[in-house]
């Protein structure tokens, strides 16, 4: 199912792929939290230093395969990762959350 994303979620996976902090921090609140791995990251430092060295240590290719709006101030962008992590292959959930137009909270899972 594929849903429209509301462009400051579509801006953030855009800054999200590319691991660039300085276009991703604008789209999240002041005091966004960030739950990837069985870790969260709280604020823009903790968030900023979590994406800049997330999934370094790994190769891969990620393919958006899905989205869905739960209500408006709710979104899953599913993507599909392949590369040499344990594994080898999933599919990985953001589960966005929004207030006042801004991603407020992500969470990352299979």
């Amino acid at each position: 199912m594929t849903t429209a994303l509301p462009q400051t979620v579509t801006g953030y996976l855009a800054a999200h792929e590319t691991r660039d902090a300085d276009r991703a921090l604008p789209h999240l609140t002041r005091d966004a939290t960030v739950a990837d791995d069985g870790h969260t990251y709280h604020g823009p430092a903790e968030i900023r230093a979590w994406l800049e060295a997330a999934a370094s240590e790994y190769t891969y290719t990620s393919t958006l395969i899905a989205t869905e709006r739960v209500d408006d101030e709710h979104y899953v962008a599913t993507h599909h990762l392949e590369g040499d992590f344990p594994g080898g292959h999933v599919d990985l959930h953001f589960r966005f959350t929004l207030a006042n137009g801004l991603i407020s909270r992500l969470v990352i899972e299979p």
